[in-house]
């Protein structure tokens, strides 16, 4: 089990870093609430597809849809919607930089609301995590665009995705399938997020060309699709432990940024990886 969730988590830090980089690529075609209902609407239908119609699992059943709705709501209209928007204003290795902001809300959140233990370990880890990200980040907080406003909409983006953690960790989902919670509370997020994005709809401002299939693709199928179930997976094992896997997204999205978008990798990249994957190696032997 411990070799499955160490696996899982260095694929699912991988994938979700690479969001921002194919978000930043997928700007350059259309307007940030375009991208992201294609995005989940195509794997909202592919996921419940796979689900229902080939896999044969059971659809959800009564107070199963309340719960759909609001993690939908958190995780992908509020969260996602309010990030994709954000990232016109932030260069992607911000983007990514944000992510690793997470393990420190979901672990506070679940202390102040559901009385978790945060342990010595936990805190040190997070401590040292903390400091090898930001290290990692000096060169792109002194070179990457930013405006305030982007930095709000991203803080409030990651907050709301802590919160998601936490409230779908809470939930009582009676055996009901992974595949079958990712497909229907991204579908049911992107139909949230439709209403809106069709009002602000400009078909000057959208270039349906091979760049936007391409990066909304990415990010219906490895990110949507493969990111989150992967997540969903960790959450199940353990919350904490899962949101440490958060703190790689940063690594992964500089490596991906630098060879995607050329932006420079420093030797403080270098030492803040090894900051951050210490912290993770000592955060999973004390916690598995």
């Amino acid at each position: 089990m411990k070799g499955k969730f160490v696996a899982v988590g260095i694929l699912f830090a991988f994938l979700w870093s690479s969001a921002a980089t194919a978000t930043k690529l997928a700007l350059d075609s259309a307007q940030p609430l375009t991208i992201a209902v294609t995005r989940f609407l195509f794997a909202g239908f592919l996921m419940l597809l796979i689900s229902h119609a080939i896999l044969k699992k059971r659809r959800p059943q009564s107070g199963e849809w309340k719960q759909l709705a609001v993690y939908g709501l958190l995780n992908v209209s509020i969260y996602l919607g309010i990030y994709v928007v954000a990232m016109q204003y932030l260069g992607a290795g911000l983007g990514s930089l944000a992510i690793a902001v997470n393990p420190l809300f979901i672990s506070l959140l679940a202390a102040i609301f559901f009385r978790y233990r945060i342990t010595g370990t936990a805190i040190f880890c997070l401590l040292i995590c903390s400091v090898g990200v930001l290290v990692a980040a000096w060169p792109m907080l002194e070179n990457s665009y930013a405006t305030p406003v982007g930095m709000v909409l991203l803080f409030t983006s990651m907050l709301t995705y802590s919160i998601a953690a936490i409230y779908y960790t809470r939930q009582q989902w009676n055996g009901l399938d992974i595949l079958t919670i990712n497909g229907w509370h991204t579908l049911i997020g992107g139909l949230f997020l439709l209403p809106i994005a069709h009002m602000g709809f400009d078909a000057s401002k959208n270039n349906f060309d091979g760049n936007f299939w391409l990066a909304t693709g990415w990010l219906a199928i490895p990110v949507s699709i493969g990111a989150v179930q992967a997540w969903l997976y960790l959450l199940k094992i353990n919350t904490v432990a899962a949101s440490y896997w958060l703190y790689l997204c940063p690594v992964f999205g500089f490596l991906l940024a630098f060879l995607v978008l050329n932006e420079p990798i420093t030797w403080f990249t270098v030492a803040g990886m090894l900051l951050v994957i210490g912290g993770l190696y000592i955060s999973q032997r004390k916690i598995n």
